[in-house]
């Protein structure tokens, strides 16, 4: 077939001669031999011309996982293995060229990765990419594709996951060593000298009362922890007091493959979030009888019921969720606190606002083909109607103290569907510390001495709140120093 192909080039070119000299049209079979082989000797540049083209690609690592991210105008095609001895995960990528943005993916891969150690790329065969990521450890890899949304294209998503997934409370047992009970009535802790006793923690009840320059509030009364969060409420101390740990989940709204807002001056809400949750954190360790984890430390994605999930597995007694408002028009302005409701939004605004915060997984990326048990999580009827009333409280509480430090969007607290709110064992709250997409607020959201004061009004919110709900008593452990 070859040499008859070979054959009946002279022929092609003889016809193109006699149509350029004679000025007249070839022969149907001369017209179709040409189009045949004018087309086979333009196949090779065609399918050059048609290998996708990767636009971006980034790594975000985290201690929950990394993520490696493939973003390109067209779905991505590809296969994925794992290989051992050594340890490797395999990415291969059907019609892809090689272009500068992917030659420099393995410079992206940081020392302190903690799954993959190094990167490797180059071409396998004809039409395949070949991506090699060598292992840290032994890992369970995820592969997935997302539609465009927001800013982004088409997204292949590779997740390298541990096989043994990191323990929060482990690490926040770990973090920190605490004491768990005191006498009634005694001083703040505070960084002893060299040979000197550590001083004993007072209860958060009376630490709040104390900044609040009140009477301290009595602590709740040692007894068995009930079953439903009314309990909490419990106001009747008796002579026997307990000053227990109290832990609070701090939430850094979005991060990674999710943005958040962007105010005009290019600041991201996602960098915002994390620095006053920083901060708001360190005042809280900085508290007797508290302490503070984050959901995320760093610029990654963390999926909304991952969040809650989270906080769930450390005990936390409440959620705190930190983000930076933006609306379509600059001029709108103000800090909000949000709780969670079951009959619908108390506003437009609140509901618009909901959305855009529940549309976080989609933007930063979910991989629906994993059946996840908590996403057919449901409301529990008493049980959450009894904490979304204890989330109205410690909500009121917070907008109280942050009214102080900034004008108020609104007044009052207002209620939507917010999905990372919807723990129906925790308190939980979303506090919009200011508009990010008005200029002035911007400003404000940048700046390291706001976001402190910010920090700082949340911490005393939750304190106003404990002094009025004391915490139940747990199993009392005493870490000690």
């Amino acid at each position: 077939m070859f040499e008859k192909t070979v054959n009946l080039i002279p022929h092609y070119t003889r016809c193109g001669a006699e149509v350029g000299r004679k000025s007249v049209a070839p022969s149907a079979a001369c017209a179709l031999l040409c189009t045949f082989l004018f087309s086979f000797s333009l196949l090779p540049n065609q399918t050059a011309m048609a290998a996708e083209v990767v636009r971006a690609a980034r790594v975000w690592p985290a201690p929950e996982y990394t993520r490696l991210t493939l973003e390109s105008s067209t779905p991505l095609q590809y296969t994925l293995m794992v290989v051992q001895s050594p340890a490797r995960v395999v990415l291969d990528l059907e019609n892809v060229a090689l272009t500068q943005e992917l030659e420099s993916l393995p410079r992206k891969i940081g020392a302190n990765d903690p799954y993959i150690s190094a990167l490797r790329i180059g071409r396998y065969k004809p039409g395949v990419l070949r991506l090699v990521l060598d292992l840290k450890t032994e890992v369970v890899p995820q592969a997935f594709m997302l539609p465009p949304v927001a800013d982004y294209q088409h997204r292949l998503v590779l997740d390298i996951y541990p096989t043994t997934p990191p323990d929060p409370l482990m690490a926040l047992l770990n973090d920190k060593p605490y004491a768990t009970t005191a006498e009634p009535g005694a001083a703040p802790a505070s960084k002893p000298s060299a040979g000197a006793p550590a001083a004993a923690p007072i209860s958060v009840a009376a630490a709040a009362a104390k900044a609040a320059g009140t009477t301290p509030a009595p602590s709740i009364a040692d007894k068995p922890a009930s079953t439903t969060p009314a309990a909490s409420k419990a106001q009747n101390p008796s002579n026997s007091q307990t000053a227990r740990l109290i832990t609070i989940a701090i939430d850094p709204g979005h991060g990674g493959e999710d943005p958040g807002a962007k105010g005009r001056r290019g600041t991201y809400e996602k960098h915002v979030t994390l620095a006053i949750a920083k901060r708001l954190k360190h005042k809280i360790d900085k508290e007797p009888n508290m302490r503070a984890v984050l959901t995320r430390e760093g610029d990654y994605f963390i999926p909304l019921q991952l969040r809650t999930t989270k906080a769930r597995q450390v005990h936390a007694d409440l959620f705190i969720s930190i983000h930076a408002d933006a609306f379509i028009k600059p001029h709108a302005r103000g800090s909000s606190v949000f709780a969670l409701s079951e009959n619908g939004a108390t506003s437009a605004a609140a509901r618009w606002l909901a959305k855009k915060e529940n549309d976080a997984d989609l933007i930063g990326g979910v991989n629906l083909d994993i059946k996840d048990p908590y996403l057919k999580q449901t409301l529990l009827d008493l049980s959450q109607t009894a904490t979304i009333s204890d989330s109205i409280k410690l909500a009121r509480d917070v907008l109280a103290e942050i009214g102080d430090i900034n004008h108020l969007h609104k007044n009052d607290v207002e209620q939507a569907g917010f999905a990372v709110l919807k723990s129906p064992d925790i308190p939980s709250i979303l506090v919009e510390t200011a508009f990010i997409s008005n200029p002035d607020e911007e400003k404000k959201l940048k700046d390291p001495d706001y976001q402190d004061q910010m920090a700082q009004s949340v911490l005393a919110g939750i304190k106003r709140y404990f002094a009025k709900n004391p915490p139940l008593a747990r199993s009392k452990i005493a870490l000690i120093e």
